[in-house]
């Protein structure tokens, strides 16, 4: 389970590939629904690459 705010490192990314390998932060405050797909908001990738959505098993957590 994630909390906004958690660093995570992209290990695999549906919806933009782009964003595998990289870091971001969760940015949900609760945990995803219907709307999202059950899928997780991570933005602060870098600066080409727009806040993506990845189910949590595309996911590590990394830090606080």
């Amino acid at each position: 389970m994630f909390a906004a705010g958690d660093k995570v490192l992209i290990v695999a990314c549906e919806d933009d590939p782009r964003a595998v390998g990289r870091t971001g932060r969760i940015v949900d405050e609760v945990p995803p629904g219907l709307l999202t797909a059950s899928r997780w908001t991570v933005a602060g990738i870098g600066l080409l690459i727009a806040p993506v959505l990845c189910h949590g098993h595309e996911l590590r957590k990394t830090g606080p």
